[in-house]
């Protein structure tokens, strides 16, 4: 979305949301939207399903009135980032939910392609060519020394020799190059009310290793690059005085909805109050890498 859209598009929003009540009464069968208490209980399960997360008051001039005053959004924190969503995509293949060509993707390989990259197994007749060459390795007591070699081990110093004696040579060390080291993020993750959408809506505040926050540039590469260029934004924050990147909520109810469709096709129940507890599950697509807590599961 672009800069100038999103911008006007949030002020439209925003204008609306002050006028337009809440919604009062579900529509949760219908268009898999939630009121504001389906959204508290929604809450109040993934809190106890999952104690990493929890409610807070947020800023006391931007409380919400049709919520209660300790339960304006929920968050968790320091959640581990150990990679870019770019390491990930390149070992992994995208592929849309149900097949359609435009929407939300999984960031997981697509079951119908899992057979794809099996490797190859290596045969008996190269294993045994492998031992060929093995034995053809001569054995330490074979070998000679040659001259150069010869003057290494005569320069080396002998034991018992004079404490403190140094040689002309300087030690090697050996270093570990600086790329090895992984280097982790950690976010803190908001799940917001959204009254225009009635949905949730995710937020993501990233810092680096000494806990500088990051840009929003740096934030991206922590996106699934199809997300990234469609669905991120950077806004106000809806509770707190920052602004902070979210995943755009304008597609989240065709995605709920579809996806809980599926499962009550399926033979599978599901009750308003696993609501977050799937919205996670789908989102996993969008953050690939940020390891937040989302694994008690949906449905019956």
């Amino acid at each position: 979305m672009s800069s100038m859209r999103n911008t006007l598009h949030s002020l439209y929003k925003k204008a609306a949301e002050a006028v337009l009540p809440p919604l009062t009464k579900s529509q949760f069968d219908e268009k898999r939207v939630l009121t504001p208490e389906e959204f508290v209980a929604a809450g109040d399960y993934l809190v106890r399903a999952c104690p990493t997360w929890s409610w807070e008051a947020g800023d006391p001039k931007k409380k919400r009135q049709y919520f209660p005053a300790d339960k304006q959004f929920l968050v968790t924190r320091n959640v581990p980032c150990l990679k870019r969503a770019t390491d990930v995509e390149t070992c992994n293949t995208e592929f849309a939910l149900n097949g359609e060509e435009e929407g939300w993707v999984a960031t997981h390989r697509d079951p119908a392609n899992a057979q794809a990259g099996t490797e190859d197994i290596p045969s008996i007749d190269e294993h045994d060519n492998k031992k060929d060459e093995e034995d053809e390795i001569p054995d330490i007591g074979d070998l000679e020394l040659k001259e150069d070699d010869e003057a290494a081990v005569s320069a080396a110093p002998r034991a018992g020799g004079a404490a403190g004696a140094s040689s002309s040579q300087p030690y090697l060390r050996a270093e570990e190059p600086e790329d090895n080291i992984v280097r982790t993020r950690t976010y803190d993750l908001y799940i917001t009310y959204d009254q225009y959408y009635q949905v949730p809506r995710l937020w993501l505040v990233g810092y680096d290793e000494t806990r500088h926050p990051l840009n929003p540039q740096q934030v991206l590469e922590d996106v699934s690059e199809e997300h990234a260029r469609k669905t991120i934004t950077v806004d106000p924050h809806p509770n707190l005085s920052i602004n902070a990147a979210s995943i755009h909520p304008c597609r989240h109810a065709e995605v709920m909805k579809k996806l809980v469709d599926n499962m009550v096709e399926a033979g599978r129940t599901f009750e308003v109050q696993h609501y977050l507890l799937l919205f996670l599950k789908f989102i996993a697509s969008v953050v690939p890498t940020i390891q937040y807590d989302y694994t008690m599961s949906v449905g019956n």
